[in-house]
C-alpha cells in the first residue's frame, strides 16, 4: 500500500511536480501502464521514447486525469489524481498543465490570433469565453506570444490555411499564453521536416524556461533540443532512467528491439490483480 509518507518531499512526491508510487493501468485486460516509482521535480526536461504501444501516451493521459487508474498513487503539481477528483478539481489541474498533441487541437476556422487567445480562457471566464470577448490586455499578449515565434505576419490568418510547421507555432504560442507550470508535448514534431522539426524544438524549449517540460520524442536526434533525462518505456514499465548523456545508440536499439521471448499477443491480467503480482 501506498502511505502519504512515500510522498514526502524528501522521496521527491510534495513540491515536487510529478510523483508516481506503484501505478498500474488496465484496460480491456491489457496492462498498459505498470510504473513502481517515478519523481519529476519541477523545472525538468524529460523526454519519454519508446516503441508504439509502450505507453507512452497514456502515461501523458494519466497526468492529466484522462486516463483511468487501477492501482497505485499518481501526483501532479500537488493534487492527488488517485483520489477521483473532481470535475473542478481537474479542470483547474488542467488550467496549469499546457498541452501540445499530435492533432494540436487547433481551430480549423479561427485565426491563429484567435487559438493563441484560446490560452487565456483559465484567465478569462463566463460569457466572455463563450463570444470570445478577450480583454485588450489578452489580446496584446496573444500578439507577443504570435511574435515570440515568428507567425505575428500569419495572426489573422486561419489555421486551416497554415503550414504544418506554422500550426505547431500557433500551439506554442497558446502555450506562452497560457503559462502552465507543466506542459506536456506528445511527439511535438510529427510529419515535419528536420527543419521545421527543429525550430519547432527551439521554441518549446523556450516555452517551458519556466515550467516543467515532459516531451514524447521518435527522433532521437531531437532529444538534445527537448531533453537533460530520458525515459524509456518498455512494455508500460521504465527500462531505463537516465541523463541524457547516459543515453548511447545500443541503449536505444536495445528499448525498441523486440523481447526474444516476448508473447505474441499482449499480456492479459485481471483488474483485480496488481502489476507487481505478473
Amino acid at each position: 500500500m501506498t502511505t502519504r509518507e512515500d510522498f514526502s518531499p524528501d522521496s521527491g512526491g510534495q513540491g515536487g511536480t510529478i510523483a508516481l508510487r506503484q501505478v498500474c493501468c488496465i484496460a480491456d485486460g491489457r496492462a498498459l501502464l505498470d510504473i513502481g516509482t517515478l519523481d519529476i521535480r519541477p523545472g525538468e526536461r524529460v523526454a519519454i521514447v519508446g516503441h508504439n504501444g509502450a505507453g507512452k501516451s497514456t502515461l501523458l493521459r494519466l497526468l492529466t486525469g484522462f486516463a483511468s487508474l487501477t492501482h497505485g498513487r499518481v501526483e501532479v503539481l500537488g493534487r492527488d489524481l488517485s483520489a477521483r477528483p473532481t470535475p473542478e478539481q481537474l479542470r483547474a489541474l488542467r488550467h496549469e498543465v499546457g498541452q501540445i498533441h499530435q492533432g494540436l487541437h487547433l481551430v480549423g476556422r479561427l485565426s491563429a490570433l484567435e487559438n493563441t487567445l484560446i490560452g487565456s480562457l483559465g484567465r478569462v471566464a463566463g460569457w466572455r469565453s463563450w463570444v470570445r470577448y478577450f480583454p485588450a490586455q489578452e489580446r496584446a499578449s496573444a500578439e507577443a506570444a504570435l511574435h515570440a515565434v515568428g507567425l505575428l505576419p500569419r495572426a489573422r490568418t486561419r489555421a486551416d490555411k497554415l503550414s504544418g510547421g506554422e500550426r505547431q507555432k500557433v500551439a506554442i504560442a497558446r502555450l506562452l499564453l497560457q503559462r502552465p507550470k507543466l506542459i506536456l508535448a506528445d511527439e511535438p514534431t510529427a510529419a515535419l521536416d528536420p527543419a521545421a522539426a527543429s525550430e519547432v524544438c527551439h521554441l518549446l524549449a523556450q516555452a517551458a524556461q519556466s515550467a516543467t517540460l515532459i516531451s514524447v520524442v521518435h527522433n532521437a536526434a531531437l532529444l538534445p533540443l527537448l531533453a537533460e533525462r530520458v525515459i524509456g518505456l518498455k512494455n508500460g514499465r521504465i527500462a531505463f532512467d537516465l541523463p541524457l548523456a547516459a543515453v548511447d545508440d545500443q541503449k536505444l536499439v536495445n528499448l525498441y528491439r523486440p523481447d526474444q521471448f516476448a508473447p505474441t499477443v499482449p499480456w492479459q491480467m485481471r483488474e483485480s490483480e496488481p502489476c507487481s503480482a505478473l
